[in-house]
């Protein structure tokens, strides 16, 4: 399959990334400015949010594969398939779902948004939901009389019931990051291989957190670790100042950071133990820190580069946090091919 995950590429870098084969570029991600004169022909999730510290104003990253891809749209979803895995994207306006007293907007929007993505999934006959980036707006704000990511986490798991689908243990690797605006945004990728889930021994379980983080817990992993043909692909689920289930260092950017990186460090460590491939390294992985306030942008910078030394493939994205005390969130990603074994 030759799949080759290409991150921050601008606008002027992209013509060579893709070298006149756009049928082979299975989907991707724009970051920053939606200003396209051309939008891509392949799915891209677009996150309008501002770059930090970086001209130009947006970013892509693709997954480009070897040969040419098939495609399609399924109830809202636009989608490539090469071989054995499958990227899709899907929007859906919160208010195109009213809601009940027992049902906000928002957890009716998210249900029905992976309800069309497993529904996907089953006809694609790809079963392994791999990795997820979920975007909502005001995720902190209280409406309904529950906070929305609380909200959009009910919706979430909904699917997962109904679908028959465990929340816990091995579920895709995620994140879920507020916007200023806009509809719900996810992509994911999928394939005919069960994933394998990573957890951190410094951190209970997202989904086996107490009721104090609301009445259900998040379903995601870690980190996800997936072969597919020759190569392996290891998904950190975004990753926080968190110890056990409790938020770290409150008010401190340059600690949360840091925090964040341990668990990070720690994610790997465990995906090693089970990895195919040569070991993954922090130094290699492709970054995304979402940051809560861009005036942050030199402390997380400085503790980045702490541990991390120079690394060009890190992206700072300012964006609000799945909790309101959390300052920074850290996100990666690596390819390897299988050949390089241990």
């Amino acid at each position: 399959m030759n799949l080759c995950f290409l991150p921050c590429l601008t606008d002027a870098e992209l013509p060579s990334a893709i070298a006149g084969r756009e049928d082979c570029i299975l989907g991707g991600v724009r970051i920053g400015d939606r200003g396209v004169a051309a939008p891509p022909k392949w799915p891209t999730q677009f996150m309008p949010a501002p770059l930090i510290g970086r001209t130009p104003e947006s970013v892509q990253e693709i997954w480009r594969c070897a040969a040419p891809c098939s495609s399609g749209e399924f109830a809202g979803i636009t989608w490539r398939r090469a071989g054995t895995l499958l990227y899709g994207v899907l929007e859906l306006a919160e208010s195109d779902f009213p809601g009940s007293p027992d049902c906000s907007p928002l957890q009716a929007a998210s249900q029905e948004a992976y309800r069309r993505i497993f529904r996907l999934l089953e006809v694609q006959q790809l079963p392994h939901l791999w990795r997820v980036w979920n975007y909502l707006a005001d995720i902190n704000r209280e409406s309904d009389g529950l906070e929305r990511y609380r909200q959009f986490n009910i919706g979430r798991q909904d699917a997962f019931l109904e679908f028959s689908r465990g929340a816990t243990g091995n579920v895709p690797a995620a994140c879920a990051i507020g916007l200023a605006g806009g509809p719900l945004r996810i992509a994911f990728m999928a394939g005919s291989e069960a994933a394998s889930a990573v957890e951190n021994p410094r951190q209970i379980s997202a989904y086996n957190y107490p009721a104090e983080y609301g009445p259900r817990s998040p379903t995601f992993s870690r980190a996800a670790l997936v072969s597919v043909a020759r190569q392996e692909i290891l998904f950190i689920s975004g990753t926080a100042s968190i110890l056990g289930h409790r938020t770290m260092h409150g008010g401190d950017v340059t600690a949360q950071t840091q925090e964040s990186l341990s668990n990070v460090a720690a994610v790997v460590a465990e995906a090693n133990r089970r990895t195919r491939s040569a070991p993954y390294r922090l130094d290699e992985l492709a970054y995304r820190a979402y940051l809560r306030h861009a005036s942050d942008h030199f402390a997380v910078r400085d503790a980045l580069r702490s541990v991390l030394g120079t690394v060009p493939q890190i992206v700072l994205i300012e964006a609000d946090i799945c909790r309101s005390d959390l300052l920074v969130e850290i996100e990666a990603t690596a390819l390897h091919n299988l050949e390089s074994t241990r």
